[in-house]
């Protein structure tokens, strides 16, 4: 374990939560990345292997993904969008990040916006 990175040591909790939360065409899943700049939001159905929905703050140069004002635009812009496609619940996919800070943000302005988890 020492001398792993932190990068690292996200894809192996990653692995982890993966292997108990997958998206079905009836609940997706909601997946999480989260890069200094900008945070993804996608919501995949893991049984087709498909994105349905994505939303990006990299979409537009002017949302910033990389602070918690920002991660709550795209949390409720891919509710909206997902609402759109007619999904109404997924399962929440962290991404081996902490639940916490602008993972949060997202999952709660997705909430709000409508999203069942």
């Amino acid at each position: 374990m020492r001398g792993d990175s932190k990068n690292q040591i996200r894809l192996r909790i990653h692995k982890r939560i993966r292997r108990r939360v997958s998206g079905t065409e009836a609940r997706p899943r909601l997946a999480v990345f989260r890069s200094v700049k900008h945070i993804y939001a996608q919501v995949i159905d893991d049984a087709k292997s498909h994105t349905v929905v994505a939303a990006s703050s990299a979409e537009k140069a002017g949302k910033n993904g990389g602070n918690v004002a920002g991660a709550k635009e795209i949390g409720k812009l891919v509710a909206e969008r997902a609402k759109e496609k007619g999904i109404k619940a997924v399962v929440f996919d962290r991404g081996g990040y902490q639940y916490h800070g602008r993972v949060k943000a997202l999952a709660d302005a997705a909430r709000e916006a409508g999203l069942e988890f």
